[in-house]
């Protein structure tokens, strides 16, 4: 069947990605696009629902261009109509609960179109991993984050940030600002003027992404859409925070601030207010992973990456060029748990050097007035009960 719908389909490519979005237009400008729901995202997968998508697309009268790095065009209702009948009556009855979703989303948009045509629902394809180019291709990218179908740091969102609008937020709906501008006074007047939880370019999280069962999120406000979250994670109220392309990859308690590019590995534990420091803000660049079962102390602040098994303590900051002093003893030791590390030894590392390194306790010596790292004695252990 695939080779069948892609037969003479010039210049034909397979898509990275692919999904069929609700979108939010601007109240003022109808051309701009605030935002893009995905009930489904497909990433390098079904590409024989893709084909039927495209086929369906060129006979409805689409030039598709497979050119450039994403093509985003209007879903109408003859695109439905033909990509239904390319499916088939069997498959569109089987179209249920787990069962080919992408067929139940054109089922769905089937009984909204059949009474008029809206330009709210859009197709996009992604055929290359560049930067970003439109909302739509931006949401895609920040679903695959989210619902956990591509790793960290693995996709291209350069740019991204420039190609969202800002809004304003009611719930999970973006409102121009241009437009409460121009109508402000009528709107306060009647009594109509909207109560604004939040001004950003980005969603929340929740407002998109349904959680594993076992991961709790405490505070809408505290994960932004794009971030990722593993099953078990738990994200306090206030100081936490979980930026766009951060998160975990197990679980972990999260009571600070993961900031963009940051992961956090199984079994970590982010204290109160505590800062993992992101690549625009500290790092030169290098994005922060802190290893498994690794506890930040409250109100720390850490700038290089911690292997397993590291304790920050409370209220230090561990950066790229902090001057940390080892013992001849203790430097033995750290090496014997970290045999690719060929450091030889100095009274004073500074933190740069001492990057990825597991097994480090890293403390402020008040009676000696410096910092100091040694082998660490503790194993960090979360409540099972909670994760």
């Amino acid at each position: 069947m695939f080779e069948k719908l892609v037969e003479n389909i010039k210049g034909y490519k397979k898509p990275l990605a692919f999904g069929i979005a609700r979108v939010d237009l601007g109240q003022l400008n109808p051309d701009k696009v605030l935002q893009a729901t995905y009930p489904v995202i497909n990433w390098n997968e079904n590409f024989g629902s893709a084909a039927v998508f495209i086929r369906s697309l060129i006979d409805s009268g689409v030039e598709v261009d497979f050119s450039g790095s994403e093509f985003v065009v209007p879903v109408t209702k003859e695109f439905v109509k033909n990509a239904l009948s390319y499916f088939g009556d069997e498959l569109v009855a089987e179209a249920v609960g787990d069962k080919h979703k992408n067929i139940q989303v054109l089922k769905v948009l089937d009984e909204i179109l059949k009474k008029e045509e809206f330009s709210d629902y859009r197709i996009c394809f992604l055929f290359e991993d560049e930067a970003p180019k439109s909302v739509e291709a931006v949401y895609l990218k920040l679903y695959a984050l989210s619902q956990r179908k591509v790793p960290l740091r693995s996709i291209n969102l350069n740019g991204a940030f420039g190609v969202l609008h800002n809004s304003a937020w009611v719930g999970n709906v973006p409102i121009e600002l241009d437009y409460l501008r121009a109508n402000e006074i009528e709107l306060k007047l009647k009594d109509a003027y909207p109560e604004i939880e939040y001004v950003d370019k980005f969603p929340r999280f929740l407002s998109h992404i349904i959680p594993d069962d076992n991961t709790r999120i405490l505070d809408t406000s505290k994960v932004r859409m794009g971030a990722q979250l593993a099953a078990g994670t738990t994200v306090m109220p206030g100081a936490s925070y979980i930026n766009f392309n951060a998160g975990t990859e197990g679980p972990v308690m999260v009571e600070g601030r993961i900031s963009s590019s940051a992961i956090v590995k199984e079994g970590a534990d982010v204290g109160g207010g505590a800062s993992i420091l992101g690549v625009l803000s500290g790092t030169n660049g290098n994005p922060i992973t802190i290893g498994k079962n690794t506890l930040l102390g409250a109100n720390s602040v850490t700038g290089i990456p911690l292997g397993d098994g590291c304790i920050v303590d409370a209220g230090i900051a561990v950066l790229e060029g902090t001057k940390i002093w080892i013992s001849e003893d203790e430097f033995e030791k750290i090496k014997d748990v970290n045999p690719e590390w060929k450091a030889e030894y100095k009274e004073f590392f500074k933190g740069l050097e001492l990057a990825g390194l597991n097994g480090v306790h890293y403390r402020f010596d008040t009676t000696k007035g410096k910092m100091i790292a040694f082998r660490s004695r503790r194993e960090v252990k979360l409540n099972e009960e909670l994760h």
